[in-house]
């Protein structure tokens, strides 16, 4: 798909991209992003959403945005309210073991798949966040900034970092003592000090820095 806006970064995100789509009767456009790439722990998480060829939706959606630029009480309720209004959604995740065997971008990719593949509806074309999914035999456009953009990958990038937030406050319970619920596994100044004192635990990916390259001891299992 052409981007003819390629430099162009709108106030809010909008369905320019999708109403291109669905005026040449590509009804069905998933939007893809994920969340946890950069952290040093936990799983990365993708998530898909597909809205109905309504380009009068926007109005509803009104204050989705990237996600990192959200306060986790908007993220939570904007979650809520796209899950009502999205004809799909979907999350996959891949985990810090899945990570360190494949890499990053595999595993990001691979997180993609499985939120695809958890959508149970028909897909026709992929807006996705910055990268392409070459296993994906679908028609896909990867946007730089996608989730500044479009719509439906920055309701995805909302569901993404929820569905991921979650996940690591159960890690905080399971594993007390690295503040996995307040810094959500990125390489903050309280979690390397927890690294230094404890080591690594199961849910550390021990192919990113530090860890690859620090003491190598396991802190103890629940």
């Amino acid at each position: 798909m052409p981007d003819p806006l390629a430099s162009y970064v709108p106030t809010q995100p909008d369905f320019y991209y999708e109403s291109c789509l669905w005026e040449g009767k590509v009804r069905s456009v998933a939007g893809l992003d994920e969340a946890g790439r950069g952290a040093l722990a936990g799983p990365v998480v993708a998530a898909a959403v597909i809205f109905p060829p309504r380009p009068a939706l926007a109005g509803r959606l009104l204050g989705v945005r990237d996600s990192k630029q959200m306060t986790p009480t908007s993220r939570a309720a904007w979650a809520e309210r796209i899950k009502q209004l999205a004809t799909a959604w979907a999350i996959g995740a891949a985990s810090n073991e899945e990570i360190d065997q494949l890499g990053i971008l595999p595993a990001t990719r691979l997180a993609m798949q499985r939120a695809l593949q958890g959508l149970q509806s028909e897909v026709q074309h992929l807006l996705i966040d910055f990268v392409l999914l070459p296993e994906a035999p679908l028609p896909q456009t990867a946007l730089v900034k996608g989730d500044q953009r479009s719509l439906s990958i920055a309701a995805a990038s909302i569901l993404a970092k929820t569905g991921r937030d979650a996940a690591l406050c159960q890690m905080d319970a399971q594993y007390p003592g690295y503040g996995f619920a307040r810094h959500k596994g990125y390489g903050t100044a309280q979690h390397r000090a927890a690294l230094d004192l404890r080591g690594p635990c199961p849910c550390h990916r021990r192919s990113f820095a530090p860890l690859n390259s620090g003491r190598d001891t396991d802190a103890l299992k629940p």
